[in-house]
């Protein structure tokens, strides 16, 4: 990453150093919708997602509920006209239920059982009526800890950024995502991502496309993702299936004229650089867990 796109990322968002290795973008109309807004299905897909949350921004009330804390958009200087600016950013990475007992996230958020240790695994941080604040409560039954690392690669090589963890005890009310386990997805095929961009509560974001298939490792898309989408699952539109995990990007936010805030970089939807998604079927010892268990 260019140097001015750290210190930009640094200025920007206090969150953990993880969710920032790579940035992202709007393209064309911002799609991200709350999860009250959404399909059934994407609904049904977003219920296995979940948010990496440091420990420090979760804390015990009464009767297994934890608050989640963390800074607004605008606390980070973000225009206050622009949307979500009012919501709690809290997630540094976002992850997706492949297996009972089993996340894939990126690479680069996981790489270490220290990144492991330090955080929880929240599924349920999305809004789910209009106005609503339960968001920012939590039972414990949905947070979950990372007690192994099953595989992690972030080469700056091949580009091949991944990680398959597994949590301290099975996921209940949940069903693990189907991934694609042979071929290969299409340009022009259509996607939706599901995560927690720039940190915030669940955004579901469709009217994406396929633009360049050819690498071996990742596929670009059009996406309108941002930091904290990092490990999002991104779904093929068409067969429902799990075709890769958002990694890289456009820079998030660029400074608007005559204002001192910041605001989401726009692209047209051919524009800018893309957004880079791991493939899943790229991830060897995720497709072996799953033939091992039959999944």
């Amino acid at each position: 990453m260019k140097l001015r796109t750290i210190c930009l990322v640094l200025s920007l968002f206090l969150f953990g150093a993880t969710s920032f290795a790579v940035d992202k973008v709007i393209y064309g109309r911002d799609d991200r919708v709350e999860l009250y807004e959404t399909s059934s299905r994407y609904l049904d897909w977003a219920r296995s997602t979940a948010a990496m949350i440091s420990k420090r921004k979760l804390t015990e009330m009464f009767k297994d509920n934890w608050q989640i804390t963390g800074g607004t958009l605008k606390d980070r200087n973000i225009c206050a006209d622009e949307r979500f600016t009012d919501q709690i950013a809290a997630a540094s990475c976002s992850g997706f239920l492949v297996a009972d007992d089993v996340m894939v996230t990126a690479g680069h958020c996981i790489q270490s059982m220290r990144d492991c240790k330090n955080s929880y695994w929240v599924f349920g941080f999305g809004i789910e009526d209009q106005g609503s604040e339960e968001y920012k409560t939590v039972n414990f039954s949905n947070i979950y800890s990372c007690v192994k690392i099953i595989a992690t690669k972030l080469d700056n090589y091949s580009k091949n950024d991944f990680a398959v963890i597994q949590l301290d005890r099975r996921v209940t009310g949940r069903e693990p995502l189907k991934v694609r386990k042979s071929g290969a997805i299409r340009k022009g095929e259509r996607l939706v991502v599901i995560g927690h961009p720039t940190g915030l509560p669940t955004k579901v974001a469709d009217g994406a496309r396929v633009r360049d298939a050819s690498n071996d490792v990742f596929f670009v898309a059009n996406l309108d993702t941002f930091g904290g989408n990092s490990g999002s699952a991104v779904f093929n539109e068409r067969t429902g299936l799990v075709e890769g995990i958002l990694v890289r990007g456009e820079n998030d936010y660029e400074s608007h004229d005559y204002r001192s805030c910041q605001v989401p970089k726009q692209c047209s939807n051919s524009g800018c650089r893309g957004e880079d998604v791991t493939k899943i079927t790229n991830i060897k010892e995720l497709m072996d867990l799953l033939k091992r268990r039959r999944l």
